[in-house]
Parts: structure tokens; C-alpha cells; sequence
């Protein structure tokens, strides 16, 4: 079944008008009739709904069940990335959406390989917000993660000191013991935020100001990944731990 994101202003009493992009894609593209059902996404939350009329630029879908289906993970998963190189910042993106994240935010580190050029950041932004917007819809999410601007580490050491528990995975750690540890700490309704070091890995510095700025040194296991496989594995352990405790 087909979702669709829309603001509050788009929904009237048990109505939702649905225009713009998505109404040429369920009309023109989907070619979706009067009767069939969708689910749409307002407000963080998500209902089934049945079309019930084509105006000339508008789809009417009255709700069916509200509240169809929850799939808003019982914790916040704040991802912070270093900066990949070439497009592996978009499958990033998509697979962490996917998995449940909150929020993304690219973080520029002492060896990211890649430099974002400032008058290309805005159009990036936003071509990284429409792959997580693609990415909910395909997953059937509740609500569009945050993909933020790029930020410097010593910013995004100040945004994770308001974060309940702060998970550094790092290829020196030892074992999987302080991982296990740290995951059992998860509970519904924290806001946990994950540290990804770029392709050349973390600075020593930066391991340092992620300790004191409260964060755990965990492992991901013996085998070295890439930054794009870490990413994914970290935000799955997370996804894994929070989701057994429903």
C-alpha cells in the first residue's frame, strides 16, 4: 500500500486533499481510482484511507481507520555522520530512514576526504531531505526524519550533550562487551545519538571530546566496515534493542 506525507492544513474533519507532486503521482503515475485505499501520513501519526473523488487538481481521501499503524520506533536515534565520499552519504540516508531514525546530520571530521562547497550546501540539504522522504514513504514512516546541514565537530559535540545516551563505535574498542552493555542502557522514550567517523575514521582528538562530552566507546566487531556499513549496523543494534523492549 501507497503512503503519503501532508501538513495539517490538507486535512479537513475525516478528509485529507492531497495536490501538488503527489497528486500527479497517484493519478498519472499510479493511476490509482475512486475506492482504492492509501495510507497518509500527517502530524506523526498515520491513517487508512480510501479515495473518494478526483478534482482537477486535488485527490479526496476520506480516513477509513485512523491511527492505522504506528511504526515510529519507542526511542529518538539521532545519526551523526562524517562526511563520506561520493554518494555514500545518500545510502546512508536512505537505509537509516528506513531502519527508524529520527535525524541525520552530517558531520564535517578532521579526515573527511569529501569538503562541501557553502554554495552547494543548501541544494544538498535538500536533495538528502528528498531521498528520507522517499525512504518514509517506502517504509511506510510516520513521519519524515530531519536530514540537518552539515555541521563542524565541535557543533555536534554541543548538540549531543542533550541526548540521553551517546554511542561512539570505534575500530580500536575491545570486544563486544561495553557494546552489549551499553545497548541493555536503551529504553522507550530515550533520545540516543550515534557517532560515525568518515572513511579515514576517527581522530584521536575526536574520541577524546566524544568521551567527555559523555559518549561510549563501542565495538561493532572484529571485522573493520566501511562508514556506510557501520552506520546501518549501529542504527540496526539500536533499532534491535529498542523494538524487543515493546
Amino acid at each position: 500500500m501507497f503512503n503519503f506525507f501532508v501538513d495539517g492544513d490538507n486535512r479537513k474533519n475525516d478528509k485529507y486533499f492531497i495536490s501538488g507532486a503527489d497528486f500527479n503521482h497517484i493519478k498519472n503515475v499510479l493511476r490509482m481510482n475512486v475506492g482504492d485505499t492509501l495510507i497518509v501520513s500527517c502530524n506523526n501519526s498515520s491513517d487508512l484511507c480510501k479515495i473518494t473523488l478526483f478534482e482537477s487538481d486535488t485527490v479526496v481521501a476520506e480516513i477509513v481507520e485512523k491511527n492505522y499503524k504506528n511504526t515510529n520506533l519507542p526511542i529518538e536515534i539521532h545519526l551523526f555522520q562524517g562526511l563520506p565520499k561520493s554518494d555514500k552519504l545518500e545510502l546512508i540516508i536512505q537505509k537509516a530512514v528506513e531502519l527508524g531514525v529520527t535525524s541525520v546530520t552530517p558531520v564535517a571530521m578532521k579526515r573527511s576526504i569529501v569538503k562541501i562547497d557553502e554554495k552547494k550546501v543548501k541544494s544538498k540539504t535538500q536533495r538528502w531531505q528528498a531521498i528520507a522522504e522517499a525512504a518514509a514513504k517506502q517504509s511506510k514512516r510516520n513521519k519524515i526524519p530531519q536530514i540537518c546541514d552539515v555541521v563542524p565537530y565541535s557543533k555536534m559535540l554541543e548538540a549531543v550533550k542533550q541526548l540521553d545516551l551517546l554511542l561512539v563505535p570505534y575500530e580500536c574498542a575491545d570486544g563486544m562487551g561495553a557494546t552489549k552493555q551499553a545497548l541493555k542502557e536503551i529504553k522507550s522514550g530515550m533520545s540516543v545519538g550515534i557517532i560515525i567517523g568518515p572513511e579515514g575514521g576517527f581522530d584521536q582528538n575526536e574520541i577524546e571530546a566524544a568521551i567527555q562530552s559523555g559518549g561510549k566507546i563501542i565495538s561493532l566487531g572484529s571485522r573493520i566496515l566501511r562508514t556506510e556499513t557501520a552506520a546501518i549496523t549501529a542504527v540496526a543494534m539500536c533499532m534491535l534493542y529498542s523494538e524487543t523492549e515493546l
